[in-house]
């Protein structure tokens, strides 16, 4: 079949965390080789919240490493920077430390973008806390496609990032508590947005059930979708103990990312492949249209910046 699937969020694969500080040139090709027998054409590597220094090195160590192997500059397309500016109540949060979500500073985003050195392709932020939408308007003054993501803005709040250049929802239906008010909540309002949005959806099943799942693109419209994994280290790899970042993680035979003893997820153990499998297979979608979703709207994603 050959490479054809782009991932916007990828946290680790093939057994090998992307947010650790001694991440090696050796392990994070042996990670882009497991992509590329999948059939993973290029994705962005994603560094999530944790210590401010311990990002600024991770980044820094993406990059560099980037710039040492053919195949890991040709599969690592950018970085995917998700946190620390986002809502840090529980539920919102997910699996981001609180004690290391932070509040907005532009000077603390520059040092990340600078870190990045030109890499950045997506930043994830909680439009709530964006005073003025300060930040927001800076990535976009960069060329830096804003999502919204482990956020809970209401509509005007939404409608008032999207004027500033919000243009992205973080795989929506996650990074949200599990009960939320009838109506008035943050899937619906993304939702009532979409032709403002592109909208990031996990399809394993897990994060979302299957028909919900099928009701949101429904809604959405295909044009207006991305199917992404968020894909931490267990995914291309067995089950057992996995790290992203400094959380232990385990991963059973039901591919379920857990921290133990917490209900929340933490990154997904889904493959694009699977992902495609599942679109076409559980929700019904024609083989076009899965194209769309795991390859071309990502694609262009990914293709804003070379």
């Amino acid at each position: 079949m050959g490479n054809k699937y782009f991932d916007i969020q990828v946290n680790g694969y093939g057994g090998v965390d992307y947010n650790q500080n001694d991440l090696t040139l050796e392990d994070l090709r042996l990670s882009c080789s497991k992509l590329k027998d999948d059939e993973i054409e290029g994705i962005l590597a994603t560094i999530i919240t944790a210590d401010f220094q311990d990002m600024i090195l991770r980044i820094r160590k993406i990059v560099d490493l980037r710039k040492q192997d053919e195949l890991v500059h040709k599969i690592i397309k950018g970085i995917h920077i998700e946190g620390p500016f986002l809502n840090n109540a529980d539920g919102y949060r997910g699996a981001h430390p609180k004690a290391h979500i932070l509040r907005p500073e532009i000077d603390k985003l520059k040092e990340l973008l600078d870190a990045a050195d030109g890499l950045c392709r997506i930043f994830t932020l909680a439009p709530e806390i964006d005073t003025n939408n300060l930040l927001t308007r800076y990535l976009y003054s960069c060329g830096i496609i804003i999502s919204a993501g482990h956020c809970n803005p209401n509509l005007e709040e939404l409608k008032s990032a999207i004027d500033a250049g919000l243009s992205m929802f973080t795989h929506l239906g996650n990074g949200c508590p599990q009960s939320l008010p009838r109506h008035d909540n943050i899937i619906q309002r993304v939702l009532s947005l979409k032709d403002d949005l592109k909208i990031c959806f996990i399809a394993d099943g897990i994060h979302i059930p299957f028909y919900a799942l099928k009701n949101y693109i429904k809604i959405a419209g295909i044009e207006n979708c991305i199917i992404t994994t968020d894909a931490m280290a267990a995914a291309g790899a067995k089950t057992g103990r996995y790290t992203i970042s400094n959380i232990e993680l385990e991963v059973g035979e039901d591919r379920i990312v857990r921290e133990p003893g917490k209900p929340n997820f933490a990154g997904s153990a889904i493959d694009m492949p699977s992902s495609a499998f599942n679109l076409k297979n559980e929700i019904g979608l024609t083989s076009e249209e899965v194209v769309q979703l795991t390859s071309f709207n990502p694609s262009l994603i990914l293709k804003t910046k070379t």
